[in-house]
Parts: structure tokens; C-alpha cells; sequence
């Protein structure tokens, strides 16, 4: 079930990050983040806040492009940053430990290339250039996510 959509302008790097930090005080474990957004777009930058947010500020947060899966043990649960630009076909998810991420929380760069395996339930969040600033676009796929996105301010 789809719904609302959330829509935030952000005017800097800085302000990704905090949009990174505000939803990750949301995340439960088994939770999944679908990042879409092309190259540049900042679906990195905006993990970098959400991983630190959750990890401690001085937590290094590399883009995943040639590992195709970076993690962090986070106090609350572990953190799944998957990248899947390089991939060839979604049963190549399997090998990342896609089924691990069940106990804990993943982020998805590039989702649509995980086929079937993407769950149903989850939160959409596209990032893109409007002129000189990004805009970032929340969408609950699934009642959870609505719920805990109504009242969501940043």
C-alpha cells in the first residue's frame, strides 16, 4: 500500500546527513532502505549521517561500489550498506548475506537491481538534483512505515 510522500528540500551535504540522523532514530531491526538516486545524487552522504548517527560521529563510511557491501556494528543492531550498481543479476544478492540483514537494518543503493529479493515492506527514498540543491522524497511502502513517517519532520 502506498501513500503519502514526504518532500524535503536539502540546501547542503550537511543538511543530508541530517535528514540520514533523523531517520535512522527511527529503524528497527529488519528494516530496509531503498535508495534511489542517481550517481552524485547523495544516497552516500545521506548514509554517511544515518550510519554516524547511529555508530558515532568519527564512524568511517565508504561508498560501497566495489565491495557491493560495507557493514557496521551499530549498538543497536548491525547496519547492511548495499550497493548493487555492479551486479549482474538479483540471485547475486544471496552471496552479499541478504538473508542476514533480517537482524538488522539495510540500506539498498540501486534496489530496482535486486529484483524479487527486494521486500515488500520498506522505505522508499529517492534523492535528486532540483538546480543547484538536492531534494530528497520519502515513500512508505507498507503500513509500518507509514505509521512511524506521519508527524516526521526534519
Amino acid at each position: 500500500m502506498h501513500g503519502m510522500e514526504l518532500t524535503f528540500d536539502l540546501v547542503n551535504d550537511a543538511a543530508t546527513r541530517t535528514l540520514g540522523a533523523r531517520i535512522a532514530a527511527l529503524l528497527r531491526v529488519g528494516d530496509v532502505i531503498a535508495l534511489h538516486g542517481d550517481l552524485g545524487a547523495g544516497k552516500t552522504t545521506l548514509t554517511r549521517g544515518l550510519v554516524q548517527a547511529l555508530c558515532g560521529a568519527d564512524e568511517e563510511v565508504p561508498s560501497p561500489t566495489y565491495t557491493l557491501v560495507q557493514s557496521y556494528d551499530a549498538p543497536q543492531f548491525p547496519i547492511w550498506h548495499f550497493d548493487l550498481y555492479r551486479m549482474n543479476t538479483p540471485d547475486e544478492v544471496m552471496e552479499l548475506g541478504w538473508d542476514e540483514t533480517q537482524g538488522g537494518v539495510a540500506l539498498i543503493e540501486w534496489p530496482e537491481r535486486a529484483g524479487r529479493y527486494l521486500p515488500t515492506a520498506r522505505l522508499d527514498l529517492t534523492l535528486e538534483m532540483v538546480g543547484e540543491q538536492r531534494r530528497a522524497r520519502l515513500e512508505p511502502v507498507g503500513e509500518d512505515w507509514q505509521k512511524r513517517l506521519d508527524g516526521f519532520r526534519f
